[in-house]
């Protein structure tokens, strides 16, 4: 059953009504306290589709253990809505196309909507190498995979999920173990949740990204993630205004560690007024950085942007109170 199924299987237990649907909503807000800004979280509850216990690791993320893949192209070479390109890719064209049980040392190309990509392994490795990439698409879910280069040198990947246009929606990247990378997943709108991402690679000139946008005003939601990132640049997350304003943000309740800062948010020096940013409930850890990353917690974050709110973020496994935004 795919993520999308269950969640509609979810929404018909859970919605029984709406007074059920609002006192949830109140207890999260009580959770995530926001003394003196209106805080909004995505409407959509998060549905857990795997079991995970604390943060995400490599054993519930990735290609459930167990299971069979076949190889593309030895042993299958295409499906409905799909198809090895004996250039060097696998192509993603249709409409509804299902991807699955699959192991693929190539791009996988996709150009279609719709499209689900789940319990499937991607290895790629190079300087322009790129696990995943998403080409004006829209509902794409990419859930249960793993996703890597073929080492952290000369072998790791450009990114493993990377929106090219920056103009897919609806996107849904879930319960992926993703390492060996420049960028881990590069994208403007939808969300990321419960995914593991670490161990990057590295080549020289490398700008290292665990979740990284380059501006936008879509909803994007970055939730849940382990993203651990054990060298001194770049980030964990990084919001950049490469190509426009950084609005509509939600970063919550993420373990992040590493990179120069472990947070870059949003706003530019200089830059178009970033807006709508949330950053809340994350633990910075200190396992690599004694201020999480090498030179701090926090980058270009504006406390005073419209929206903008910075709240109940604490250090990992300690009993400290939240913390003030750190440079």
């Amino acid at each position: 059953m795919t993520l999308n199924a269950r969640r509609i299987l979810a929404a018909v237990f859970a919605g029984v009504a709406m007074t059920v649907i609002a006192a949830i909503a109140i207890v999260l807000a009580g959770f995530l306290g926001v003394p003196s800004k209106q805080l909004v979280v995505p409407s959509a509850p998060r549905v857990t589709a795997r079991a995970q216990t604390g943060f995400p690791a490599a054993s519930d993320t990735g290609v459930p253990a167990g299971t069979t893949l076949r190889s593309v192209p030895g042993q299958v070479s295409q499906g409905p809505g799909w198809r090895f390109d004996p250039r060097g890719w696998v192509d993603v064209y249709g409409s509804g196309a299902v991807l699955s049980d699959l192991s693929i040392p190539y791009n996988v190309n996709v150009t279609a909507s719709n499209v689900t990509i789940e319990d499937v392994q991607v290895t790629v490795g190079g300087p322009n190498a790129i696990g995943i990439s998403l080409r004006n698409t829209s509902d794409v879910t990419i859930e249960d995979s793993t996703i890597s280069g073929i080492n952290t040198s000369r072998g790791r990947m450009m990114a493993g999920i990377k929106d090219i246009f920056g103009d897919s929606t609806g996107l849904d990247v879930a319960y992926d173990n993703i390492a060996e990378f420049e960028t881990g997943i590069q994208l403007e709108s939808g969300l990321v949740e419960d995914n593991y991402i670490h161990e990057p690679g590295y080549l020289p000139g490398d700008h290292t990204n665990g979740v990284m946008s380059n501006g936008g005003t879509g909803l994007l939601t970055i939730e849940h993630n382990t993203i651990l990132i054990n060298r001194s640049q770049t980030d964990a997350i990084g919001l950049f205004e490469d190509f426009g304003a950084e609005r509509n943000r939600r970063i919550v309740d993420n373990l992040l560690a590493g990179g120069g800062y472990v947070i870059y948010g949003g706003q530019k020096p200089d830059g178009p007024p970033a807006s709508d940013i949330v950053i809340t409930g994350n633990e910075i850890s200190t396992m690599y950085y004694a201020r999480g990353g090498y030179y701090g917690c926090a980058a270009q974050f504006n406390p005073q942007g419209s929206q903008d709110v910075w709240s109940d973020n604490t250090w990992e496994s300690t009993t400290a109170a939240s913390f003030s935004i750190c440079d």
